[in-house]
C-alpha cells in the first residue's frame, strides 16, 4: 500500500459547516439583483469561486456590475463566518487521528484570503495546518488544477501521494486533474463518481486508514 504523505482538505462544507451560509448569502445577493435562487443555479453557486458565482448572478439576472457583486458576497459571506461556523461531524476527530500519527494536512479553499483567515482564525484556530491556501493565492481556483498542485508542491510532495478531501463537485474535479487521490464527502451537491474518487457518507466514516486506501483506488 503506498505511503499517505499528506491529507489536503477543501474548507468549505468538509471541515466546516459554510454552503448552507454561502447558499443564503448567495440567495440574498441575487434577490437585490432581481433573481430568485433556484436548485438551477446550485452549479454556478456550490464550491465555486466568488468571482465565478458573481459572474453567474449578473448573467441571469441581466444586471450589475460583477466586481461590484463579487465584493457584496465575499463581504456579507464573511459578516456570517464571524458569527462562526462550526466543524463538520468527524472533522475534529479526524484531524486528530492524523496529527497523531504524524501525518500532516493543509487547507485548500477556492474562498478568499478573508474568509480563510476568518474561519481558521475561530472555528479552526486549533487546528496544526501545515498551511493554508485560498484562491487569492494561485492563478487559477477549482475547479482548476492549480491549487492541488501549489498545494503538494508546498509540501515538496508528487500529488499522486496526497489525499484531497472534497464535498463539491468543482473541488473533485480540481483535486483530480491535479494528479491527488480523492476523497468525496458530499455536501449540497451530488458529486459524479469516476475511478479516482473514494466516496464516504460522513467525515465520521473516515479514519486514517481509509485515507491510505484512497490511494489504491484505480486511476
Amino acid at each position: 500500500m503506498s505511503a499517505l504523505a499528506a491529507v489536503l482538505f477543501d474548507m468549505d462544507g468538509t471541515l466546516v459547516d459554510t454552503e448552507v451560509l454561502w447558499w443564503r448569502t448567495t440567495e440574498e445577493v441575487a434577490g437585490g439583483l432581481g433573481h430568485r435562487l433556484t436548485e438551477a443555479d446550485a452549479p454556478e453557486v456550490v464550491g465555486r469561486a466568488v468571482e465565478d458565482t458573481a459572474a453567474h448572478l449578473v448573467r441571469v439576472s441581466g444586471g450589475g456590475d460583477p466586481a461590484d457583486v463579487a465584493a457584496a458576497l465575499t463581504e456579507n459571506f464573511f459578516r456570517g463566518v464571524e458569527a462562526g461556523a462550526p466543524m463538520r461531524p468527524g472533522a475534529q476527530r479526524l484531524l486528530t487521528a492524523l496529527e497523531a500519527e504524524g501525518v500532516p494536512f493543509a487547507l485548500v479553499s477556492a474562498s478568499p484570503r478573508v474568509v480563510v483567515d476568518s474561519v481558521v482564525g475561530g472555528s479552526l484556530a486549533h487546528v496544526p495546518f501545515a498551511f493554508t491556501l485560498s484562491a487569492d493565492d494561485t492563478a487559477r481556483t477549482k475547479p482548476h488544477p492549480d491549487p492541488y498542485r501549489a498545494a503538494a508542491g508546498r509540501l515538496g510532495l508528487a500529488p499522486a501521494d496526497c489525499v484531497a478531501v472534497e464535498d463539491s463537485p468543482d473541488g473533485a474535479a480540481s483535486a483530480e486533474a491535479a494528479g491527488c487521490a480523492v476523497l468525496v464527502v458530499p455536501s449540497l451537491l451530488a458529486v459524479p463518481a469516476s475511478p479516482p474518487r473514494t466516496f464516504a457518507g460522513s467525515l465520521e466514516d473516515v479514519t486514517v486508514a481509509g485515507l491510505r486506501r484512497c490511494l489504491t483506488a484505480p486511476g
